[in-house]
């Protein structure tokens, strides 16, 4: 799987609010550190996060740019991306994201680990363009 085509479902599954087909992106063992407040978030509070937010459709828009590969072996990638993620009270966040995917035993490639960066300088929600 291509980084950028994972991105690309992930994004497609989150714009169209399909949660089943968003959750079955995301390891039952995932890991999300950065953040804030949160040590720690595991597959069940992505679970929870994700599904309020589904249902709500507090979530309008999410796409990703500027990815860089990490590292790369047959069945684990690493990578880094800049997310967007805009809300339906049109609030914008901008993420730097660390992202670790792998294809776990049934082939399926799924999110294991996500990494929260701080926001590089000179990058706000004016600076960025949707696509």
């Amino acid at each position: 799987m291509k980084p950028d085509k994972f991105l690309e479902i992930m994004a497609e599954t989150a714009n169209n609010h399909n949660f089943e087909a968003h959750m079955n992106l995301i390891s039952k063992d995932v890991k999300v550190y950065g953040v804030p407040n949160f040590e720690v978030i595991n597959y069940n509070d992505w679970y929870n996060q994700c599904k309020q937010e589904f249902e709500d459709k507090l979530l309008t828009r999410v796409s990703y740019q500027g990815l860089e590969l990490i590292a790369k072996d047959p069945d684990k990638i690493m990578f880094f991306v800049i997310e967007i993620a805009e809300a339906s009270d049109g609030h914008e966040n901008v993420y730097c994201v660390e992202f670790t995917i792998q294809k776990e035993k049934d082939r399926q490639w799924r999110v294991v680990q996500e990494r929260i960066m701080p926001q590089p300088q000179g990058v706000n929600s004016v600076d960025v363009q949707l696509q």
